[in-house]
């Protein structure tokens, strides 16, 4: 019997439920996003996919839970919360600090259930097994963070200059930045599914070679798909994101492939 996801559960969030899908692709939003980056997605991609967004602690219907600044911490919560919707295939796709958090999801995934996705899909974000290249700016100065974010591009300015706004904002962003720069790569054998790698040919934060070393993460397909656009281009270029993840869910889909190891 499949398990539906229930319209209470805080921690995923289905735009529009489909009990009948044939795959669940969980999402992961980037530093400081919410599960609203995901609520149109579901009108692009084939009716056997049912997306459901990951809310993360601090926002969304998650507001009253505490920020969490460790990954570990968060990963551990996310997995216990997920299992149970992991009756069916299913698939990963995160974006920037959701890219590396579906990566260490999957691995805790397969150790503790012995459990993998069909297709692990990893957007604007470096392999782990680089390191940051970048100072830590999650315990800057209250106006140096915000000179720091408003560079990264990814916060609307009429967010930036709303002080009220800010004083909401600005715990969840430096509790996400802390999940990222305090994260630290601990080498595991490659995991046994697909991995496909979104990066945006303008994005300046993330360079093709950090891209492909995502290659070494995976002991079978690999590809690397490129779109017009900045760190933030699954927005600009979000249409052809989607295609992209609609082509490589449907050969998976006719492949038959297992979810279990």
């Amino acid at each position: 019997m499949k398990t539906n996801i229930s319209s209470y559960n805080s921690w995923i969030i289905c735009p529009k439920a489909n009990p009948l899908a044939d795959l669940r692709l969980f999402c992961f939003p980037y530093a400081g996003g919410s599960s609203l980056l995901f609520r149109s997605w579901a009108d692009y991609l084939p009716p056997f996919i049912e997306v459901c967004a990951i809310e993360l602690p601090g926002r969304g219907r998650q507001i009253k839970l505490p920020l969490c600044n460790n990954m570990d911490v968060l990963v551990d919560a996310i997995a216990s919360i997920i299992h149970p919707y992991l009756d069916k295939p299913f698939a990963f796709f995160g974006h920037s600090m959701g890219g590396l958090i579906s990566f260490e999801l999957a691995r805790l995934l397969r150790k503790k259930y012995h459990l993998l996705p069909v297709h692990l899909f990893i957007s604007g974000r470096h392999a782990p097994q680089i390191p940051d290249s970048y100072p830590a700016i999650h315990n800057l100065p209250e106006a140096d963070f915000i000179a720091e974010i408003r560079h990264l591009n990814g916060t609307p300015p009429a967010v930036l200059e709303n002080s009220e706004l800010m004083q909401l904002f600005q715990p969840i962003l430096r509790a996400d930045f802390a999940v990222l720069e305090t994260y630290i790569y601990t080498p595991e054998p490659p995991l046994a599914c697909p991995i496909s790698v979104f990066g945006g040919l303008q994005d300046s934060e993330v360079s093709c070679d950090e891209l492909q070393a995502w290659q070494e993460q995976t002991t079978t397909n690999f590809n690397l798909d490129m779109f017009p656009g900045d760190h933030f281009f699954l927005h600009s270029a979000q249409s052809m994101l989607i295609a992209s993840l609609a082509k490589y869910l449907s050969a998976q889909i006719n492949q038959n492939l297992t979810f279990k190891l």
